[in-house]
Protein backbone atom coordinates (compact mmCIF):
# COMPACT_ATOMS: atom_id res chain seq x y z
CA UNK A 1 0.00 0.00 0.00
CA UNK A 2 2.72 2.72 1.03
CA UNK A 3 4.54 1.46 -2.39
CA UNK A 4 1.70 2.39 -4.33
CA UNK A 5 1.08 5.74 -2.38
CA UNK A 6 4.70 7.15 -2.57
CA UNK A 7 5.11 5.67 -6.31
CA UNK A 8 3.85 8.06 -8.03
CA UNK A 9 5.84 10.96 -5.55
CA UNK A 10 9.26 9.55 -6.18
CA UNK A 11 9.96 8.63 -2.57
CA UNK A 12 11.40 4.92 -1.55
CA UNK A 13 9.12 3.30 1.17
CA UNK A 14 12.26 2.16 2.56
CA UNK A 15 13.65 5.73 2.98
CA UNK A 16 10.69 6.82 4.75
CA UNK A 17 10.36 3.71 7.04
CA UNK A 18 13.75 3.91 8.18
CA UNK A 19 13.17 7.82 8.95
CA UNK A 20 10.25 7.09 10.83
CA UNK A 21 11.77 4.56 12.71
CA UNK A 22 14.55 7.23 13.80
CA UNK A 23 12.04 9.48 14.56
CA UNK A 24 10.29 6.99 16.99
CA UNK A 25 13.48 6.32 18.61
CA UNK A 26 14.39 9.43 19.32
CA UNK A 27 10.82 10.20 20.64
CA UNK A 28 11.03 8.21 23.56
CA UNK A 29 13.96 9.99 25.09
CA UNK A 30 14.29 13.71 27.13
CA UNK A 31 16.82 15.58 25.08
CA UNK A 32 19.24 18.57 25.90
CA UNK A 33 21.23 20.17 23.68
CA UNK A 34 24.34 22.82 24.81
CA UNK A 35 25.93 25.02 23.12
CA UNK A 36 25.55 28.77 21.54
CA UNK A 37 26.15 30.03 18.26
CA UNK A 38 24.90 28.33 15.01
CA UNK A 39 26.13 25.05 16.28
CA UNK A 40 23.49 25.06 18.89
CA UNK A 41 20.72 25.96 16.74
CA UNK A 42 21.31 23.24 13.69
CA UNK A 43 20.73 20.83 16.31
CA UNK A 44 17.65 22.59 17.95
CA UNK A 45 16.42 23.02 14.61
CA UNK A 46 16.87 19.45 13.55
CA UNK A 47 15.44 18.09 16.61
CA UNK A 48 11.83 20.30 16.67
CA UNK A 49 9.83 17.77 16.48
CA UNK A 50 10.77 17.04 20.19
CA UNK A 51 8.91 19.89 21.47
CA UNK A 52 8.87 19.63 24.74
CA UNK A 53 10.71 17.05 25.21
CA UNK A 54 13.63 18.82 23.92
CA UNK A 55 15.77 21.85 25.98
CA UNK A 56 18.55 24.06 24.86
CA UNK A 57 20.58 25.21 27.02
CA UNK A 58 22.49 28.35 25.29
CA UNK A 59 25.64 30.20 25.70
CA UNK A 60 25.38 33.82 26.73
CA UNK A 61 29.05 35.64 26.83
CA UNK A 62 29.06 37.26 23.60
CA UNK A 63 30.36 40.17 23.34
CA UNK A 64 30.24 40.90 19.65
CA UNK A 65 28.28 42.85 16.96
CA UNK A 66 24.73 43.78 17.62
CA UNK A 67 24.75 42.01 21.28
CA UNK A 68 27.87 43.34 21.78
CA UNK A 69 26.68 46.90 21.15
CA UNK A 70 23.41 46.27 23.81
CA UNK A 71 25.59 44.63 26.55
CA UNK A 72 28.03 47.81 26.73
CA UNK A 73 25.06 50.20 26.41
CA UNK A 74 23.33 48.22 29.85
CA UNK A 75 24.74 45.19 31.64
CA UNK A 76 22.67 42.12 30.00
CA UNK A 77 22.40 38.59 28.84
CA UNK A 78 24.16 38.07 25.29
CA UNK A 79 21.05 37.72 23.74
CA UNK A 80 22.16 36.75 19.96
CA UNK A 81 22.52 33.06 20.43
CA UNK A 82 19.46 32.87 22.46
CA UNK A 83 17.38 34.76 19.51
CA UNK A 84 19.26 32.78 17.18
CA UNK A 85 18.05 29.16 19.11
CA UNK A 86 14.31 30.74 18.98
CA UNK A 87 13.84 31.42 15.44
CA UNK A 88 15.50 28.03 14.46
CA UNK A 89 12.41 25.98 15.58
CA UNK A 90 9.99 27.61 14.02
CA UNK A 91 9.45 27.97 10.08
CA UNK A 92 12.20 30.49 8.68
CA UNK A 93 9.17 31.63 6.01
CA UNK A 94 7.21 32.72 9.01
CA UNK A 95 6.20 36.24 9.54
CA UNK A 96 7.71 35.59 13.32
CA UNK A 97 10.91 34.76 11.89
CA UNK A 98 11.36 37.25 9.45
CA UNK A 99 10.79 39.88 11.87
CA UNK A 100 13.09 38.23 15.10
CA UNK A 101 15.92 37.89 12.03
CA UNK A 102 15.76 41.65 11.19
CA UNK A 103 18.62 43.67 10.64
CA UNK A 104 18.88 46.78 9.76
CA UNK A 105 21.19 48.43 7.48
CA UNK A 106 22.98 51.98 6.77
CA UNK A 107 25.30 53.16 9.54
CA UNK A 108 23.19 55.27 11.88
CA UNK A 109 22.79 54.06 15.67
CA UNK A 110 20.47 51.37 14.25
CA UNK A 111 22.79 49.93 11.19
CA UNK A 112 23.61 46.79 11.96
CA UNK A 113 21.05 45.83 15.01
CA UNK A 114 19.21 42.83 14.75
CA UNK A 115 15.53 43.10 15.73
CA UNK A 116 15.07 40.54 17.66
CA UNK A 117 17.98 41.43 19.67
CA UNK A 118 16.31 44.58 20.33
CA UNK A 119 13.20 43.32 21.65
CA UNK A 120 14.45 40.33 23.65
CA UNK A 121 16.83 43.18 25.20
CA UNK A 122 13.68 45.49 25.83
CA UNK A 123 11.53 43.10 27.57
CA UNK A 124 14.56 42.33 29.67
CA UNK A 125 14.54 46.06 30.99
CA UNK A 126 10.72 45.74 31.56
CA UNK A 127 10.64 41.53 32.95
CA UNK A 128 12.21 40.81 36.15
CA UNK A 129 14.13 37.66 34.77
CA UNK A 130 14.92 36.97 31.39
CA UNK A 131 13.37 33.87 31.53
CA UNK A 132 10.00 35.98 31.92
CA UNK A 133 11.05 37.53 28.03
CA UNK A 134 11.95 34.41 26.13
CA UNK A 135 8.86 32.63 27.83
CA UNK A 136 7.30 35.73 26.40
CA UNK A 137 8.91 35.23 23.06
CA UNK A 138 7.66 31.53 22.79
CA UNK A 139 4.22 32.24 23.12
CA UNK A 140 4.66 35.24 20.55
CA UNK A 141 6.47 32.36 18.00
CA UNK A 142 4.04 29.54 19.36
CA UNK A 143 7.62 27.73 20.34
CA UNK A 144 7.08 24.66 22.37
CA UNK A 145 11.10 23.54 23.40
CA UNK A 146 12.23 25.54 26.27
CA UNK A 147 14.95 27.61 25.46
CA UNK A 148 16.87 28.66 28.41
CA UNK A 149 20.08 30.96 29.10
CA UNK A 150 23.19 29.28 30.45
CA UNK A 151 22.68 31.89 33.47
CA UNK A 152 20.15 34.92 33.90
CA UNK A 153 23.52 36.87 35.13
CA UNK A 154 26.02 38.67 32.88
CA UNK A 155 29.03 37.68 32.88
CA UNK A 156 32.29 37.50 30.64
CA UNK A 157 35.10 35.06 29.58
CA UNK A 158 38.48 35.38 31.14
CA UNK A 159 40.99 33.50 29.35
CA UNK A 160 44.75 33.08 30.95
CA UNK A 161 47.54 31.93 28.92
CA UNK A 162 50.79 30.19 29.37
CA UNK A 163 53.06 34.18 28.47
CA UNK A 164 50.97 35.22 31.32
CA UNK A 165 48.73 37.13 28.97
CA UNK A 166 45.01 37.45 30.40
CA UNK A 167 42.31 38.38 27.40
CA UNK A 168 38.41 39.39 28.54
CA UNK A 169 35.90 38.41 26.26
CA UNK A 170 34.91 36.04 23.41
CA UNK A 171 36.50 38.27 20.40
CA UNK A 172 39.41 38.63 22.31
CA UNK A 173 39.80 34.53 22.81
CA UNK A 174 38.40 34.21 19.10
CA UNK A 175 41.37 36.41 18.19
CA UNK A 176 44.00 34.82 20.07
CA UNK A 177 46.65 32.19 18.04
CA UNK A 178 47.25 29.89 20.72
CA UNK A 179 44.72 27.65 23.40
CA UNK A 180 44.45 29.44 26.97
CA UNK A 181 45.86 27.66 29.83
CA UNK A 182 42.56 28.57 31.64
CA UNK A 183 39.28 29.68 31.07
CA UNK A 184 36.93 31.30 33.34
CA UNK A 185 33.59 32.85 34.00
CA UNK A 186 33.73 36.71 35.30
CA UNK A 187 31.86 36.93 37.42
CA UNK A 188 31.16 33.54 39.13
CA UNK A 189 27.72 33.11 37.69
CA UNK A 190 24.84 30.39 38.88
CA UNK A 191 22.24 28.17 36.73
CA UNK A 192 18.54 28.97 36.27
CA UNK A 193 16.84 25.73 38.35
CA UNK A 194 15.02 24.95 34.69
CA UNK A 195 18.86 24.22 33.33
CA UNK A 196 19.85 21.76 36.20
CA UNK A 197 16.38 20.11 36.54
CA UNK A 198 16.54 19.56 32.33
CA UNK A 199 19.79 17.53 32.36
CA UNK A 200 18.69 15.89 35.50
CA UNK A 201 15.74 13.96 33.86
CA UNK A 202 18.34 14.15 30.31
CA UNK A 203 18.57 10.70 28.34
CA UNK A 204 20.36 12.15 26.03
CA UNK A 205 22.66 15.60 26.56
CA UNK A 206 24.41 16.74 23.36
CA UNK A 207 27.37 18.97 23.57
CA UNK A 208 28.37 21.04 20.36
CA UNK A 209 28.76 21.73 17.27
CA UNK A 210 30.56 24.87 17.16
CA UNK A 211 33.32 27.18 18.32
CA UNK A 212 35.29 24.94 20.89
CA UNK A 213 36.52 27.70 23.65
CA UNK A 214 33.19 30.12 22.84
CA UNK A 215 30.50 27.85 22.27
CA UNK A 216 30.74 24.72 23.71
CA UNK A 217 32.67 25.36 26.86
CA UNK A 218 31.67 28.48 28.65
CA UNK A 219 27.97 26.58 30.05
CA UNK A 220 30.46 23.68 31.19
CA UNK A 221 32.03 26.39 33.26
CA UNK A 222 29.41 27.61 35.18
CA UNK A 223 29.86 25.62 38.26
CA UNK A 224 25.57 24.12 38.58
CA UNK A 225 25.70 22.69 35.60
CA UNK A 226 29.36 21.27 35.72
CA UNK A 227 28.18 19.45 38.35
CA UNK A 228 24.53 18.45 37.34
CA UNK A 229 26.78 16.82 34.02
CA UNK A 230 28.98 15.32 36.61
CA UNK A 231 25.96 13.65 38.18
CA UNK A 232 24.14 12.84 34.85
CA UNK A 233 21.87 9.82 34.50
CA UNK A 234 21.92 10.28 30.43
CA UNK A 235 24.60 9.43 28.28
CA UNK A 236 26.94 12.87 27.05
CA UNK A 237 27.60 13.02 22.89
CA UNK A 238 30.06 15.87 21.80
CA UNK A 239 28.93 16.69 18.26
CA UNK A 240 32.76 17.59 16.46
CA UNK A 241 32.77 20.11 13.66
CA UNK A 242 32.16 18.90 10.11
CA UNK A 243 35.32 21.49 9.13
CA UNK A 244 37.95 23.08 11.16
CA UNK A 245 37.01 25.64 12.95
CA UNK A 246 38.67 29.14 12.44
CA UNK A 247 40.56 29.48 16.43
CA UNK A 248 43.25 27.73 17.97
CA UNK A 249 41.28 24.67 19.33
CA UNK A 250 41.12 23.65 15.55
CA UNK A 251 45.06 22.27 16.05
CA UNK A 252 43.84 19.95 19.01
CA UNK A 253 43.30 16.22 18.73
CA UNK A 254 40.37 15.11 20.13
CA UNK A 255 42.11 13.66 23.54
CA UNK A 256 43.57 16.87 23.78
CA UNK A 257 39.99 18.99 23.94
CA UNK A 258 38.73 16.11 26.26
CA UNK A 259 41.65 16.74 28.75
CA UNK A 260 41.12 20.87 28.64
CA UNK A 261 37.72 20.81 29.43
CA UNK A 262 38.33 18.31 32.18
CA UNK A 263 41.77 20.41 33.36
CA UNK A 264 39.14 23.91 33.56
CA UNK A 265 35.99 22.10 34.58
CA UNK A 266 37.08 19.61 37.27
CA UNK A 267 35.51 16.58 35.44
CA UNK A 268 35.24 14.75 32.02
CA UNK A 269 31.30 14.82 30.93
CA UNK A 270 31.53 12.98 27.74
CA UNK A 271 30.60 9.33 26.92
CA UNK A 272 30.87 9.43 23.51
CA UNK A 273 32.38 11.81 20.13
CA UNK A 274 30.48 11.88 16.69
CA UNK A 275 33.06 12.35 13.98
CA UNK A 276 33.11 13.38 10.83
CA UNK A 277 36.55 13.01 10.34
CA UNK A 278 37.65 8.99 9.80
CA UNK A 279 40.82 9.64 11.20
CA UNK A 280 39.24 11.36 14.63
CA UNK A 281 40.78 8.24 17.51
CA UNK A 282 40.04 8.55 21.24
CA UNK A 283 41.91 6.33 23.99
CA UNK A 284 39.14 7.97 26.42
CA UNK A 285 35.68 7.86 25.06
CA UNK A 286 34.32 6.16 22.47
CA UNK A 287 34.04 7.59 18.66
CA UNK A 288 31.36 6.89 15.95
CA UNK A 289 32.45 8.11 12.96
CA UNK A 290 29.28 9.10 10.77
CA UNK A 291 29.01 11.49 7.53
CA UNK A 292 27.06 14.82 8.66
CA UNK A 293 27.64 16.97 5.84
CA UNK A 294 25.20 18.95 4.01
CA UNK A 295 25.57 18.83 0.36
CA UNK A 296 24.53 22.14 -0.37
CA UNK A 297 26.51 24.04 2.45
CA UNK A 298 29.70 21.86 3.93
CA UNK A 299 30.20 22.91 6.86
CA UNK A 300 26.45 22.78 7.58
CA UNK A 301 25.50 19.52 9.64
CA UNK A 302 22.78 17.79 7.43
CA UNK A 303 19.76 17.39 9.65
CA UNK A 304 18.84 13.55 8.40
CA UNK A 305 22.35 12.56 8.20
CA UNK A 306 22.24 14.49 12.02
CA UNK A 307 19.42 12.09 13.30
CA UNK A 308 21.16 8.95 12.09
CA UNK A 309 24.35 9.95 14.07
CA UNK A 310 22.41 10.63 16.92
CA UNK A 311 19.92 7.53 17.05
CA UNK A 312 23.80 5.65 16.00
CA UNK A 313 24.78 6.79 19.46
CA UNK A 314 21.48 6.55 21.05
CA UNK A 315 21.36 2.43 19.82
CA UNK A 316 25.07 2.11 21.62
CA UNK A 317 23.62 3.35 25.09
CA UNK A 318 23.02 0.86 28.10
CA UNK A 319 19.78 -0.83 28.14
CA UNK A 320 19.82 0.85 32.08
CA UNK A 321 19.88 4.31 30.41
CA UNK A 322 17.33 3.62 27.56
CA UNK A 323 13.32 4.63 29.62
CA UNK A 324 11.37 1.77 30.01
CA UNK A 325 8.03 3.52 30.44
CA UNK A 326 6.45 6.20 28.84
CA UNK A 327 9.01 9.38 28.82
CA UNK A 328 8.51 11.71 31.89
CA UNK A 329 8.09 15.05 30.05
CA UNK A 330 10.70 18.19 31.04
CA UNK A 331 9.17 20.41 33.59
CA UNK A 332 8.35 23.17 31.18
CA UNK A 333 9.44 26.68 32.01
CA UNK A 334 5.63 27.88 31.54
Amino acid sequence: MLNFIFKGFGVKVESIKKEVTLYMQLKKLNIVAIGGGHGLGRVLSTLSFMQDQLTGIVTTTDNGGSTGRLRRRSSSIAWGDLRNCLTQLVDDRSVGSQLFNFRFGGQDELGGHNLGNLILYGLGQIQSRPIDSIKLVRRILRVKTQVLPMSESPTDLLAFYPQGKCKVGELSVDDMPIMPKNLLLAPLVKSPEQCISAINNADLIILGPGSFLTSVVPPLLVRDIANALKNRKGRCVFIENIVKENSPASQLTIDEKLDWIEDNVGNLPIDCVIAQDKNVRSERVQVIHHNMANENVAHHHDKAKLIEALDSCVSLMPDDLMPLKPVKKIANAD
